[in-house]
C-alpha cells in the first residue's frame, strides 16, 4: 500500500472542487493506494518543467500531480485539468 501525504496547496485546490468531483477524487486516491491499480489510473512520468514528477487520471479532464518520497510514500502536489501541467 502507498502512503499519501497531502501538500497544503493540493488540499486548497481540492476544497475548491465541486462536491461530486471531490467524491470522485477520493475514490481514485483510494484506488491509487494499491499499486496494482496504477495502470488503470494511467500513472505516468512527466517531462519538461515537471520532470521528476508523476500524474494519474481522475477522469477524462482532471489529473493529480504527485512525487515519490519513497517507494511506498507519495506527496500529492496539485490537482486540476490539463492546465495543472503548466
Amino acid at each position: 500500500m502507498v502512503e499519501i501525504i497531502y501538500k497544503p496547496s493540493f488540499i486548497d485546490k481540492y476544497n475548491g472542487l465541486e462536491k461530486d468531483l471531490q467524491a470522485e477524487v477520493l475514490e481514485k486516491i483510494e484506488l491509487f493506494k494499491n499499486p496494482r491499480n496504477h495502470r488503470h489510473l494511467k500513472v505516468h512520468k512527466l517531462h519538461g518543467r515537471l520532470r521528476g514528477r508523476y500524474s494519474f487520471s481522475i477522469n477524462y479532464k482532471y489529473r493529480i500531480v504527485f512525487s515519490y518520497i519513497s517507494k511506498n510514500q507519495v506527496r500529492l502536489l496539485s490537482i486540476g485539468d490539463h492546465d495543472v501541467y503548466k
